[in-house]
């Protein structure tokens, strides 16, 4: 519940403090005093947004702070989702600067506007007269029939799965997109990977040719090269082999006389068993070198189709192209693992759509079994409230699909008047009805759950008399569960309130401020009277504000 709100800087609020008790509590005060102010400095940090047209002096930046004892609300698993020091007693506070910049805090640590604004709707449910209108709206109506069954673990696990669900269908056609274009690719990538595989392409396999090809194109000048150098080598009269052969004999023959000539000869001995073995290789060369045109053709061809390759492929050498066949063998592999993929995707939707199924009819089971209670206790107080002859009707309908709250849909039915069918609400009802019917529906919730505060916005519209004061006592009968506000011009709700708060103008220095005082007994009195009779307060109205507050 609300337990504190200060208010700085906040348009005709200067500064403002007030603290909250249980029951039922009435706000009221002259028209343009400043009501709706008050509720939009609460509405700031309950996460609406704001800008510095909220600053009354443009200079100073605007503060509201609310504390709120959430002792009871079991939201200890919100603080701890978000990363959240858990009090009993939580602090919500908004800043605004004078550059028009917002910050949000929860318990002192900064957090984002929406943050707040979920907490906000699991503290405070501001009702006003506007707000009647989403009665017209199918998920309203939806959350008033679930609210009062009860079965808001079985909705969560429901919803959980719906949210899996969708997730899984969006994954599935993405899937199935995926798969059109690629299998649209397939013939592409597998005609690209059958032509790298059928070139069984060799790492270093393009200098092995260009040097073969090299030997075929010059086959003619390099024998002829090596077959004179055989020919001086060791073939022709006084060849190079020969002669060193006679320098070894001379050499031979002064080594008996000097030491060095028989490391001379050693050497030269050696130097003729490499020219010999030079020889014999250049033999071997010049006899495997054959010009073949047909090898010729096959090498030039193969080297061309290596280049033509890569040029296809944009890589620069061959160990790039084999790569380029594994990248292309993957995307194949990708392409079939993607019709897994898709038909494993459909299981889960099956498999999904079996556990939403089995939780829908428990959903529209505890539906159908609350719709008789529901119009029942309605009807009840849409009679206390004046309205004996009226009808409410729930009607729920099956889907052909499941939707974020199960296989069904909720239709209210309505009728002020006795003989008129029941029809949609938003083309039957008036203002006045529309507002007791929203607090009927407001009652039956607060029945069946522990809501935290209500704030009711003058829905008192469109009533009077007695009907205001069966109004006024629903309310009060709602504070025995919640805590409930109701910022109201009718006397007869006015004095049904625990707490009283007066909200007037006052003026200092040319300067119009807002001012809100809680009212003790005396001043309560004199407050209804001033509603029964405005600023003449008569004798009478005393006397009738007295009786409404005593009964």
């Amino acid at each position: 519940m609300l337990q504190y709100l200060s208010i700085e800087n906040f348009v005709l609020i200067d500064k403002l403090s007030l603290n909250f008790s249980k029951g039922f509590t009435v706000i009221t005060g002259e028209t343009g005093a400043g009501k709706s102010i008050f509720l939009g400095a609460l509405s700031i940090i309950l996460g609406k947004r704001a800008d510095k047209n909220v600053l009354n002096d443009t200079e100073k930046k605007c503060i509201v702070e609310g504390h709120f004892n959430i002792s009871a609300y079991n939201l200890k698993g919100f603080f701890t989702k978000n990363d959240l020091d858990y009090e009993d007693v939580v602090i919500l506070r908004r800043e605004i600067n004078k550059q028009g910049k917002s910050r949000a805090f929860i318990n002192d640590t900064p957090v984002r506007l929406p943050l707040m604004k979920e907490l906000g709707e699991a503290l405070v449910d501001i009702h006003s007269q506007n707000h009647t209108l989403t009665l017209n709206n199918a998920s309203v109506q939806m959350t008033v029939v679930d609210n009062y069954s009860g079965h808001n673990n079985v909705l969560s696990q429901y919803q959980d799965y719906f949210k899996k669900y969708i997730r899984i269908q969006k994954e599935l056609q993405y899937l199935k997109e995926k798969n059109i274009q690629t299998k649209a690719d397939q013939d592409y990538y597998q005609f690209l990977f059958d032509e790298l595989d059928r070139a069984d392409i060799i790492e270093g396999e393009d200098h092995t040719i260009e040097e073969e090809l090299s030997i075929q194109n010059n086959s003619e000048s390099i024998k002829e090269s090596l077959t004179q150098s055989i020919s001086i080598l060791q073939e022709q009269e006084n060849n190079t082999l020969d002669q060193i052969r006679f320098i070894s004999q001379q050499i031979n023959k002064i080594s008996q006389y000097h030491n060095g000539a028989e490391k001379l000869s050693s050497r030269i001995n050696s130097s003729i068993i490499e020219l010999e073995d030079i020889a014999s290789e250049m033999e071997n060369i010049s006899n495997n070198i054959h010009y073949d045109p047909e090898r010729i053709e096959e090498l030039s061809d193969r080297l061309n189709t290596l280049y033509q390759l890569q040029q296809k492929h944009r890589v620069s050498s061959l160990a790039e192209l084999i790569e380029k066949r594994i990248e292309i063998d993957k995307k194949l592999l990708n392409i079939s693992s993607l019709e897994a993929d898709i038909t494993a995707k459909e299981k889960e939707i099956v498999d999904l759509r079996k556990q939403l199924a089995e939780l829908a009819d428990v959903l529209t089971e505890n539906r159908k079994k609350s719709i008789p209670y529901i119009e029942k206790e309605i009807k009840t107080t849409l009679t206390k409230v004046g309205m004996p002859d009226a009808e409410f009707k729930v009607k729920i309908l099956p889907l052909d699909d499941f939707t974020s709250d199960g296989k069904d849909t909720i239709n209210f039915l309505f009728s002020a008047n006795k003989g008129i069918s029941v029809q949609e609400i938003s083309k039957i009802a008036s203002g006045g009805e529309m507002s007791r019917l929203m607090l009927a529906v407001k009652s039956l919730i607060a029945k069946k759950n522990f809501l935290p505060t209500i704030i009711f916005d003058e829905i008192d519209s469109g009533i009077s008399g007695d009907i205001a004061v069966k109004a006024g006592e629903i309310m009060k009968k709602m504070a025995d569960e919640m805590q409930v506000i109701a910022i109201t011009h009718l006397p007869q709700i006015a004095s049904k309130g625990d707490n009283h708060l007066f909200i007037y103008k006052e003026k200092i220095n040319n300067k119009t401020y807002s001012r809100i005082r809680i009212l003790n007994s005396e001043e309560k009195i004199v407050e209804i009277a001033k509603m029964l009779s405005a600023d003449n307060i008569s004798d009478a109205a005393m006397q009738t504000a007295k009786e409404l507050i005593a009964n």
